[in-house]
C-alpha cells in the first residue's frame, strides 16, 4: 500500500507482532514523492519511525523494524549521527507536533 493513502489511526506493530501504537501522521513531501516516515502515538508519547524503519504498509496495519522503546522521540534537534533523511523526518515530526492546529 502507498503512504499516500495510509490513514491516521492505523495500528502499528513491530516485527514480532507486538503493538507499537497508532499512526498519528504520515510525514512526506508529496510533491517530491519522498516518504520521510511516520509519527506514531504510543502509550509513552510520540515516536518517529523513519521511512527506512517501516517494513510494510497495509490497510489495517503497519509493520516497523523496531519496538516502540527503540524508536526516536521527536525533538527540535535531531541527535547527531542520524542519516540525513531520518534527521529531516525527526525535525518534520517535531514541527508537526508543535504546529498550532
Amino acid at each position: 500500500m502507498s503512504y499516500l493513502v495510509l490513514k491516521d489511526g492505523t495500528d502499528v506493530y513491530d516485527r514480532s507482532g507486538d503493538p507499537v501504537g497508532t499512526v498519528d501522521h504520515v510525514l512526506a513531501d508529496e510533491q517530491a514523492n519522498i516518504f520521510h516516515g511516520l509519527l506514531i502515538k504510543t502509550a509513552d508519547g510520540h515516536r518517529f519511525a523513519g521511512g527506512d524503519q517501516v517494513d510494510g504498509l497495509f490497510e489495517h496495519g503497519v509493520i516497523v523494524a523496531e519496538p516502540a522503546g527503540r524508536l526516536a522521540t521527536p525533538a527540535a534537534d535531531a541527535p547527531a549521527g542520524l542519516a540525513e533523511n531520518r534527521a529531516t523526518g525527526l525535525q518534520r515530526a517535531w514541527a508537526w507536533l508543535v504546529e498550532p492546529k
